[in-house]
């Protein structure tokens, strides 16, 4: 990880409206711009980077990660493994809420209940296994049934809630991004963190403030956050040059050079911990919304093969990635599996792609639908476009249906798992391949394990869950990292996903701020600081 910042000055204006204008004399605030929403505060709602981030400005983990992505202390000030199978969390006292109230060990016996309930998607975040026992207010007992050298690896992306607020406003339940309507939690806010939300209209709006009774020292010197959702990319590089905002996410790949010779604005571009992917329906018995009736080709290993010979992913990284990406054998980025080296990805090969297809059955192809969004990752519908046209080479018809990243996400994640082609990208929680086998290509199962829980084409291998779980567990490196091998060795064989490239980051920053960018592509407010 690599810290960047962006410094002097330049003169705000505000042609575009897309944010109120400051009150006189105003505190030091950051305007920031995102081509995505913000839909819920509710921080079991949505695993996904962006907003994680967000909630981690008003909300807090016993555990968090620090610039450099290591394991640190946040709302517990330490933890020990008295035995093998105990985790002990020593918890900070005097830490108020932002209603007021106090910060006990009640507060994370609830937050571990909720988060692994029914309607989150976090569940895989705490073990399934895991019994939350309350030693006294501060202190609290993690017990688990096996030893589980990473238990701990995702608490930074498990944020503690009040349980009294949430008892006093009927948020006990989580709040998927698929629900109908929003609860009080997706709308409102009751964290520890440095900030709180003053003002959210989802889709549109959210404003933060310095919480003036935090319990730590930030390093950020702001006194208010604005967030603006701007999906058009034209207009977000414009807010960004005008002075509008001072951030951006991302920078197209083409407005990079305009962005880096403005002399207001910098861009500031790293390798990101992010895979994108394919995925396919192998769960129904007959594909949705497909020219094939009464069966569903991807059942069919010859037909997912077909269709991973058919993307020729270098062509993706060339030109509609414009060199900004690194193709990828495997669903996880290199830097984060030692043995990575050893998968390679195979050619793009049209020919046999077509030949699979006809020993499959479907001599003169079929039609289906993918869905992708189309304003959550670098390029992400044009790249599903690209993917469309190379599978119109094989005689399969694509109908893409690309919206934007609230309606994407309801539609393909739980409950109805709504797609039969679809493309993804993820970073893992942990920093760790166990992440991708437990939530990526774990069975589904009854869903109340959290096993799976982004696994939307329900490819499923009893033995890669076997070995998901022996890594888990595995204390010895060297075996451990064999373990993973033998899962991604499985998946691969069987065509059971089709990795395409792992994007590069590229945020639009001006040069009177001075924040990190980690690989994990979060954005966290107090890191950020901007000259009046």
């Amino acid at each position: 990880m690599h810290r960047k910042t962006a410094l002097l000055a330049f003169g705000v204006a505000l042609g575009l409206g897309l944010a109120a204008a400051a009150p006189a004399q105003a505190a030091n605030v950051f305007r920031f711009a995102f081509q995505g929403d913000i839909k819920s505060l509710d921080p079991y709602s949505l695993k996904e980077s962006f907003t994680i981030g967000m909630h981690g400005a008003v909300y807090e983990s016993l555990v968090t990660r620090d610039k450099e992505l290591n394991l640190a202390p946040q709302l517990a000030e330490s933890w020990e493994t008295p035995e093998p199978t105990r985790w002990r969390f020593h918890l900070r006292r005097d830490v108020k809420f932002h209603d007021g109230s106090a910060f006990t060990a009640d507060d994370v016996i609830f937050s571990a209940a909720r988060v692994r309930a029914a309607g989150s998607n976090f569940q895989t975040n705490v073990p399934a296994d895991a019994e939350f026992v309350k030693v006294d207010d501060h202190t609290v007992d993690m017990v688990l049934k096996k030893p589980n050298p990473i238990a701990i690896h995702q608490f930074s992306t498990w944020y503690i809630m009040s349980k009294s607020w949430a008892e006093k406003n009927g948020a006990v339940a989580p709040s998927p991004a698929s629900a109908a309507a929003p609860s009080y939690a997706a709308l409102h806010e009751n964290g520890t963190g440095p900030f709180v939300v003053t003002e959210h209209q989802p889709g549109v709006r959210t404003v933060f403030k310095k919480f003036p009774g935090y319990w730590g020292k930030v390093e950020s010197n702001l006194d208010e956050a604005v967030f603006t959702t701007i999906g058009n990319a034209a207009t977000r590089v414009a807010a960004l040059l005008s002075g509008e905002v001072d951030w951006i996410d991302p920078v197209p790949l083409q407005d990079q050079p305009r962005v880096e010779s403005s002399g207001n604005a910098v861009v500031m571009a790293g390798p990101e911990l992010r895979t994108v992917f394919l995925g396919m329906d192998q769960w129904r018995d007959e594909l949705k919304d497909a020219s094939v009736k009464g069966k569903n080709p991807f059942k069919d290993p010859r037909v997912r093969r077909a269709f991973y010979l058919a993307i020729d992913e270098d062509t993706i990284a060339k030109r509609v990635m414009r060199g900004q990406a690194t193709p990828s054998a495997l669903l996880i980025a290199p830097s984060l599996y030692a043995r990575s080296g050893e998968f390679k990805r195979p050619a793009a090969d049209a020919k046999t792609a077509k030949t699979l297809l006809t020993e499959a059955g479907y001599p003169d192809g079929f039609s289906l639908t993918m869905d992708c969004p189309n304003d959550r990752y670098v390029n992400d519908e044009a790249i599903c476009q690209a993917v469309v046209s190379m599978l119109a080479r094989i005689g399969v018809k694509v109908n893409l249906n690309a919206q934007p990243k609230a309606k994407y996400f309801a539609k393909v994640l739980a409950p109805a798992y709504d797609t039969s082609f679809y493309l993804v990208g993820w970073t893992p929680s942990s920093q760790d391949s166990h992440n991708i086998l437990y939530e990526i290509t774990g069975c589904r199962g009854d869903g109340k394990s959290g096993r799976g829980g982004w696994n939307l084409g329900n490819y499923c291998n009893p033995k890669v869950d076997a070995l998901a779980d022996q890594v888990e567990g595995e204390t010895d490196p060297k075996a451990r990292d064999a373990e993973i091998k033998d899962a991604f060795d499985t998946i691969q064989a069987e065509w059971g996903y089709i990795p395409l490239h792992q994007q590069a980051l590229a945020w639009g920053v001006s040069k009177k701020v001075n924040l990190v960018q980690r690989p994990d592509n979060m954005l966290m407010l107090y890191w950020v600081s901007k000259q009046p």
